[in-house]
């Protein structure tokens, strides 16, 4: 016996539901004090954006570099310019190679942000935190130097309308 949804057979259209599923898109937010939002950008599954700085005691740059990946916010890589207290390789999160011009990247972190959310305490200027999202830059020691945000990825199941034939 076949059975049928709008001219599709029960499997496709079952098919169709759980593979639409399981693609995640989702949208990155900044959000600040009470709740605010400050900066809102589309964060497909894929999606790679960095939360760039200058370090408060040498200046050198760093970079934290999150990705969408099935709807969950992961520190993908590093970025150090140098070996200072504290900072370097950790055994079985990522590992490390020479950057061209100076400092070193750790690659392939994998680590699961908690809660797909992550506070910060935007530096003042001179720290110079920014948030790079594909070709936009947002400039967040401008937007809310000494405050307290939460980075949150929001995931959201992709959903296609499909108009079945005839």
């Amino acid at each position: 016996m076949r059975h049928s949804v709008t001219g599709w057979s029960l499997g496709a259209a079952l098919f169709f539901c759980f593979s639409t599923l399981s693609a995640t898109a989702g949208t990155l937010q900044v959000v600040g004090q009470g709740g605010s939002v400050l900066i809102e950008d589309d964060a497909p599954e894929g999606a790679e954006w960095c939360l760039s700085w200058n370090h408060s005691v040498t200046g050198g740059a760093v970079r934290d570099c999150f990705a969408n990946r099935a709807g969950r916010m992961m520190l993908d890589r590093s970025f150090l310019h140098d070996f200072a207290a504290g900072l370097g390789e950790v055994a079985g999160r990522g590992h490390i190679e020479a950057a061209a011009g100076g400092g070193y990247w750790i690659r392939n972190m994998d680590e699961p942000v908690q809660g797909n959310a992550l506070a910060l305490r935007v530096g003042q200027r001179g720290v110079d935190h920014r948030l790079h999202i594909g070709a936009h830059v947002h400039a967040l020691s401008d937007l809310a130097a000494g405050q307290r945000v939460v980075l949150r990825l929001i995931p959201r199941p992709q959903s296609e309308k499909v108009q079945p034939d005839g």
